[in-house]
């Protein structure tokens, strides 16, 4: 029986501009999103939420500091495709971290990279045309539970 792949995701906001961060796929130019992954068997969502943010951005926890938590946000593959043969889809838990570091501290090919480059945005400034169609509903509720914007923009706006 198919599962859904439990997922962790950090919105990173500089607290002085309330500007969030993303970053532009490698594998889609023009998707972008939040550092996020998979949690590891054994791992507890914060343990892998410092993990993910480390690997994909290569910025350490020391420079964030875990402010909101909100969780059970789904989405299934499209086309039902399995991930990794079991799962359909994942469940997220979204966090939102005041980041204190500058541009300089992230370095985003410290692990395998994930993400071609990274723009500081208002959160109104985001746009749903930058994620795929199955993730849409997902983004339109995370952007509603932490930032009160509804609805997303739909129109894309050159980065």
């Amino acid at each position: 029986m198919a599962t859904y792949r439990p997922n962790v995701a950090a919105i990173l906001r500089n607290p002085a501009t309330g500007k969030i961060f993303i970053g532009e796929r490698v594998d889609h130019k023009g998707s972008w999103q939040f550092p996020q992954g998979g949690v590891d068997r054994g791992e507890d969502l914060i343990t892998a939420l410092y993990r993910e943010v480390e690997e994909e951005i290569g910025v350490n926890r020391s420079l964030y500091t875990l402010m909101a938590c909100r969780t059970d946000y789904r989405y299934k593959f499209p086309k039902g495709k399995l991930k990794k043969g079991k799962y359909c889809g994942q469940v997220q838990t979204y966090f939102l971290c005041d980041y204190h570091g500058t541009d300089e501290n992230i370095n985003l090919l410290a692990h395998v990279q994930e993400f071609s480059r990274f723009v500081w945005i208002d959160p109104a400034e985001f746009s749903l045309a930058w994620v795929p169609r199955f993730k849409r509903p997902v983004f339109t509720r995370v952007f509603s539970d932490f930032f009160g914007i509804k609805p997303l923009r739909k129109v894309s706006k050159k980065i």
